[in-house]
């Protein structure tokens, strides 16, 4: 499977090469692109997309292949005698089945170390795991942004510096003067909770032959991913997370009458309007919406080079300008005033988690149509202390 998600990433590498071919025709004529040249180049561009896609399904075909012959493992050690049977913590699996056949009531699923002393034997994904990926793959928040774990939900101080020490050139016997760091005030992370209900009727819970582990993670992993990640990326600070969008500083202004729109020099100059410090740390990258990605596929620099560049690694992101591109479904469109594209260390954006995935379970709440409800929740907060680290584009006046 791997050797055909590498095929794939260089069939994507080949398809974006005849589309820059296209683009550079029209370019060294100084013209638009003909209706037939436009044909192709869309007829390309959804080569890359169809082919991204089939990697990141085959990414997920592994990762449920690893899931079965775990579960595979589990049923032989169910028909296997007592006294053959290995003796271990019960599994994330073992849980959910428990819950959703009323054994217990409320579990919080946490973040862990997985020890499996079985040599050769897989690691099964849990079920934390399973949502927070799903989650991860729904808006990269969580993944490009320092996540803190904390046991308890009282309010995090975070501080964050305005100005450094300052040194100065002493003579011999001259008194050396102090020069203490400045600080910004706290940026306090509190713990919003994110909560919704599923449900399950009791003839899927009875069948035992349904992964309900996997059906209740990728419902989690979807909802509650794409909702923390819209509030992670635009939310206000007000009743909710300060999103990392509203708490970057400008970088960019873009030229007016173009609604909006970036050029490549507007992506340059983004990129070079945050301090050098911050531009060089690991974890350095943009943001922004699939749209933004389509118009800034098509960008070149003043020497004729595209500013895109496809991955060549199934591992790794598309780049610009030789820094990866993360997808976020959170970013704007591109528009007159709004924020379309962020730039910056994205690790320096910290998001507080509390504990795990809580799922609770009631059969009451639907009984009368013999459902059972799980209800997900989790608890999270995020901020950007130091506000240098990442710079926005901001689309000019119409």
């Amino acid at each position: 499977m791997k050797q055909f998600i590498e095929q794939q990433m260089a069939q994507r590498a080949t398809a974006w090469e005849a589309a820059k071919k296209i683009l550079d025709v029209a370019t060294a004529e100084k013209r638009d692109l003909t209706a037939e040249e436009t044909q192709s180049y869309e007829k390309i561009s959804k080569e890359l997309e169809d082919r991204q896609v089939t990697i990141e399904k085959m990414r997920a075909d592994e990762a449920r292949e690893l899931r079965l012959e775990a579960a595979t493992r589990e049923i032989a050690d169910q028909v296997r005698p007592v006294a053959d049977a290995p003796r271990s913590v019960r599994t994330d699996g073992e849980i959910i089945r428990s819950m959703a056949k009323g054994e217990i009531r409320s579990y919080a699923f946490e973040k862990r170390d997985v020890v499996k002393t079985v040599t050769g034997a897989p690691v099964p994904t849990s079920f934390y795991d399973q949502v927070i990926m799903l989650a991860r793959t729904v808006g990269p928040m969580l993944a490009t942004s320092t996540v803190l774990n904390t046991a308890s939900g009282e309010n995090l101080q975070i501080p964050s510096l305005a100005q450094y020490s300052t040194a100065a050139i002493v003579g011999e016997g001259t008194a050396i003067a102090e020069s203490d760091p400045i600080f910004n005030s706290f940026i306090t992370l509190g713990a919003f909770k994110f909560s919704f209900l599923v449900q399950l009727s009791s003839e899927l819970i009875e069948d035992s032959g349904v992964d309900i582990l996997s059906f209740l993670a990728s419902q989690v992993g979807n909802e509650l991913g794409f909702r923390v990640n819209a509030s992670l990326t635009t939310g206000s600070g007000s009743a909710q997370p300060k999103g990392i969008v509203v708490a970057s500083s400008l970088g960019v202004t873009g030229a007016t009458a173009t609604s909006g729109a970036f050029t490549a020099d507007n992506l340059i100059d983004l990129v070079y309007s945050v301090d050098t410090a911050g531009r060089r740390l690991p974890g350095s990258g943009f943001q922004m919406n699939s749209a933004s990605i389509g118009k800034m596929r098509k960008l070149k620099d003043t020497a004729g080079n595209f500013v895109f560049q496809p991955s060549l690694s199934a591992d790794a992101n598309d780049l610009l300008l030789g820094y990866p591109v993360f997808e976020n479904p959170g970013m704007a469109d591109t528009a007159t005033t709004a924020k379309s594209v962020i730039f910056g260390h994205l690790p320096s954006y910290f998001v507080r988690q509390v504990g795990g995935i809580k799922l609770d379970r009631s059969d009451d709440f639907a009984f009368s149509a013999g459902l059972v409800t799980f209800r997900a929740t989790m608890r999270v907060d995020g901020n950007l202390p130091q506000t240098s680290h990442v710079k926005h584009f901001i689309g000019g006046a119409s």
